[in-house]
């Protein structure tokens, strides 16, 4: 790769996070990179746009060097913002993360950060998300440096790839300790939700909310198996959630007079 490309990068966890910077630091030893994030954590806004007030915008600056866009709004409002509007010059890859916590099975669709690679699959743009599987504070030189590796896999078979996302998981393991990268499927088990209650000094009821994924973590041959397994783990996934096998039941149920 050449270093006159532009990676758009943005993420779900805010534009001073350090996944962010690490993965700056890494990818722009590939291209010239282009920061455009949101302002606070979008953690979990899945493929949330804004359209009832305007998005703001802002030159970050981080020890009086400029930073990036910090954009007040959702991951997916930083990429589309950032390939029309932001970036002088035509935006090459989409990259998202590198985000605090795994991006695996049903997670996929609550996920900023997912959503934000999704978007740039959407308006044409090669994309990948990254997670870093651990919600305490991470070294995230490895990731950065397996993202920089996945930058050059997904440019070098860009038409291949077109209209998908690549969804990156990596363990939070030693480099040496990490058992190998494999490519496999989303998981697509239940997550079993839970409430913790709680009351506060005044007596007022609040809940934190809590789930887990089960059953998926003994399929080895999905993204949340294989990453318990301490594997990285590459999905391409797609925008279309159409459920092709049954078009033609529900066409057949509708010739009967179901309807």
């Amino acid at each position: 790769m050449k270093k006159y490309m532009r990676f758009l990068l943005t993420n779900d966890d805010g534009i001073y996070a350090k996944g962010l910077s690490a993965l700056y630091a890494e990818l722009s030893k590939e291209a010239d990179c282009l920061i455009v994030a949101p302002e606070t954590e979008q953690s979990a806004v899945g493929h949330a746009i804004t359209i009832s007030r305007p998005l703001m915008v802002r030159r970050a600056t981080k020890n009086d060097k400029f930073l990036g866009y910090a954009v007040c709004g959702t991951p997916a409002d930083c990429v589309k913002i950032g390939i029309t509007e932001l970036s002088d010059k035509p935006v090459d890859l989409v990259v998202s993360g590198i985000n605090r916590g795994g991006n695996a099975g049903i997670n996929v669709l609550y996920s900023g950060t997912v959503s934000a690679a999704t978007e740039g699959a959407i308006l044409g743009f090669p994309s990948m998300a990254v997670s870093l599987d651990t919600h305490k504070e991470a070294d995230f030189t490895y990731a950065a440096k397996f993202a920089r590796k996945m930058t050059r896999l997904i440019l070098s078979n860009s038409q291949k790839l077109k209209g998908s996302a690549i969804n990156v998981n990596i363990p939070c393991l030693p480099p040496e300790k990490i058992k190998g990268v494999v490519v496999v499927r989303q998981a697509q088990s239940n997550i079993i939700e839970t409430f913790e209650k709680r009351t506060d000094p005044r007596e007022n009821i609040y809940y934190w909310f809590a789930s887990e994924s089960q059953s998926a973590r003994k399929q080895k041959d999905t993204d949340v198996g294989a990453l318990a397994a301490g594997f990285i783990t590459i999905t391409p996934i797609h925008y279309d959630l159409t459920r092709h096998d049954l078009l033609d039941t529900l066409k057949d149920a509708i010739k009967q007079g179901n309807l």
